[in-house]
């Protein structure tokens, strides 16, 4: 028999949700049945599939041991560096500023040091997370922006406040503001772009048109130019929708890459000039809640902003301020 004691993130689930993620080697088929037998009980009481869980109900399993996983093994945050750049924090979230080079969660690359993983270890050193302690939730990233993108990413430390975290992103009430940095003089000071983007995943990479096309997904970019030098212009990039690679093909397919892009840049130059990473930075993010923020309220028209960024002090040293 294995008892669970749901606590304040297991609450408000579905029973068989809830079954799936706490012990997911179970058979979805038996599940369902061993409900019927009564072989799974809460608060020593028949159960349904729906049953909302509580904070404080005990969960009684009365299935073979064989169905629940070993002991786990060394979590892979263990191995990270728990070094991360708060913006801001509370008890809900944390706002953390990635820097460029960084992936946000694991691939086939990289396991270990990943943003999603140093949070944790942050968390985890500040006691504030313990993975022994949780059945079913894990802090987790609402946003996620390109390993060679810098900026803010948002991350949920309690299971109420990613769910609304990502009931906003959804509605398109947290707003995001970029910085770029992108080659040749646009055409106009401020332009509001729509194309359609289709995606192709074994290459990782989109492409651009400027009509419908069969599986293509509207896409719109609105950008202002801050400063223009050099045949280089920097940008403040509001994304108005938000697709993969977006900005980066979008502005690449109007014949202005951005500086540092490998995938959809041209210039070799950009390389040799020390920019390894794309020159684009998600560098405010604003709480406009339309709709109740329940929980995160508290959050509702605040600004945050990232302090410095690099390639748009390095080269528009005049514009600090202006964005």
């Amino acid at each position: 028999m294995k008892t669970f004691i749901i606590g304040p993130n297991d609450a408000g689930q579905r029973l068989d949700k809830f079954l799936t993620k706490a012990v997911p080697l179970l058979p979805q088929a038996l599940l369902y049945k061993y409900i019927r037998l009564k072989r799974i009980k809460c608060n020593r009481k028949r159960c349904e599939i729906s049953t909302r869980l509580q904070e404080g109900d005990v969960l009684e399993l009365y299935v073979n041991d064989e169905f629940f996983l070993p002991p786990p093994a060394e979590q892979a945050f263990y191995h990270a560096p728990s070094q991360i750049d708060v913006l801001y924090e509370d008890s809900n979230l944390l706002i953390v500023n990635k820097p460029a080079g960084l992936i946000v969660h694991e691939d086939q690359n990289e396991v270990f040091d990943t943003l999603i993983n140093r949070i944790l270890k942050y968390l985890f050193e500040k006691k504030e997370y313990d993975p022994q302690q949780e059945h079913s939730f894990v802090p987790a990233l609402c946003n996620r922006i390109d390993r060679n993108t810098s900026g803010i990413v948002l991350a949920a430390k309690n299971a109420e406040a990613l769910r609304i975290l990502n009931e906003k992103i959804k509605e398109r009430e947290i707003k995001k503001e970029y910085l770029c940095v992108v080659h040749g003089k646009m055409p106009c000071q401020e332009q509001t772009l729509t194309a359609y983007l289709t995606k192709d995943a074994q290459k990782n990479q989109v492409r651009i048109s400027p009509r419908p096309v069969p599986g293509g997904r509207t896409i719109k970019t609105a950008y202002q130019v801050l400063a223009q030098r050099n045949d280089l212009s920097l940008l403040r990039i509001d994304l108005l929708t938000g697709r993969t690679h977006q900005i980066r093909a979008h502005l690449a397919y109007l014949g202005h890459p951005l500086l540092g892009d490998t995938k959809y840049g041209n210039d070799r130059n950009d390389v040799k000039m020390g920019y390894r990473f794309q020159a684009l930075c998600a560098y405010r993010l604003t709480f406009a809640f339309r709709k109740d923020g329940g929980a995160l309220s508290y959050l509702n028209g605040k600004t945050f902003t990232v302090p410095q960024v690099s390639f748009a002090e390095t080269l528009f040293p005049e514009t600090k301020g202006l964005y």
